[in-house]
């Protein structure tokens, strides 16, 4: 398959729909000037190239009182056990991403709780998987940076 070609109306859609991916088709039409069947082509086509994904929810942790947030290095046993580990890692549902890397972790998650006590039993149910050697945990003060549209700006500028 041929590499899809992103022009500026490619890429302002996509700039808005980062911003909120309910926003109606015919909204973004009305902004760039367009018809909203042209919007939705253009979604269709990059949805088939694979270039959107699907769409995502952000929700407002704090309001829901867990804003709460660890990240935890997985030191495993051995690394033969990382696929059976990170099965049980699903399980836990308050871990919301979980990578396997390279370094001084063989995993690495990030966790959301309700406080402290809460992390603490998130992180034992971590230890407590067959494999796990031992965890690691840096707890965030604060999310000072989330911003999703500084490198699709960039990833355009370099097309």
């Amino acid at each position: 398959m041929a590499k899809f070609k992103l022009d500026e109306v490619d890429h302002q859609i996509l700039d808005m729909l980062i911003d909120n991916t309910r926003i109606p088709f015919t909204d973004i039409a009305k902004k760039l000037l367009i018809s909203a069947g042209t919007v939705h082509v253009r979604v269709k086509k990059m949805e088939e190239a694979g270039i959107i994904r699907g769409s995502s929810l952000t929700l407002d942790y704090h309001k829901l009182d867990y804003s709460f947030i660890a990240y935890v290095g997985v030191f495993l046993q051995n690394t033969s056990q990382t696929k059976f580990v990170l099965e049980r890692i699903n399980e836990i549902p308050y871990v919301t991403v979980a990578h396997i890397t390279t370094g001084k972790f063989n995993i690495f998650c990030k966790i959301r709780a309700k406080d402290t006590m809460h992390a603490k039993e998130v992180i034992f149910m971590l230890d407590d998987i067959d494999g796990v050697y031992r965890t690691e945990t840096m707890i965030s003060l604060e999310e000072s940076l989330n911003d999703k549209k500084r490198l699709m700006h960039t990833i355009f500028n370099e097309l």
